[in-house]
């Protein structure tokens, strides 16, 4: 199963326990999930946020996407039922603090690769961070 399925974000809501493997599915999802609404978030995908979000999912998980797979997490039908807020509301409660504060700092990345940040995907990012219950300080990388 690939993680551009998304089957482990639709499990959280099942109230079920979540086992380390689930639980790393989970995480993957969610930052595929989180990386490709960006792409699209000011409603114009660059080549190179597409790119970045292969590397970054590349690196982080070892699959390598397609970029027709990072367009397709992008509009999937799964925000048609409940918006992305809610869903990163409750994988959040799933998720280990790093893994919170790593999809963030990765959403930086995506973000800033056109080098153009518009005040779309400014608004993304806050609702992530604010989805995902990420503290200022966590945010700015610091942790204790």
């Amino acid at each position: 199963m690939s993680i551009a399925d998304l089957s482990n974000v639709l499990k959280i809501f099942g109230g079920s326990r979540l086992d380390p493997a689930t639980k790393k599915d989970l995480y993957q999802e969610v930052l595929l999930m989180v990386l490709a609404r960006a792409s699209s978030s000011d409603a114009n995908i660059h080549e190179v946020e597409i790119e970045t979000i292969q590397n970054i999912v590349k690196a982080e998980t070892g699959t390598e996407l397609s970029s027709q797979e990072v367009r397709k997490a992008a509009r999937t039908e799964l925000y048609e039922s409940t918006s992305l807020a809610k869903y990163l509301n409750s994988a959040q409660k799933k998720l280990d603090d790093a893994d919170r504060v790593r999809v963030i700092q990765l959403l930086g990345e995506v973000i800033k690769s056109d080098t153009e940040v518009s005040v779309l995907e400014i608004d993304f990012f806050n609702m992530v961070a604010e989805g995902l219950k990420a503290t200022p300080a966590e945010v700015a990388g610091l942790g204790a």
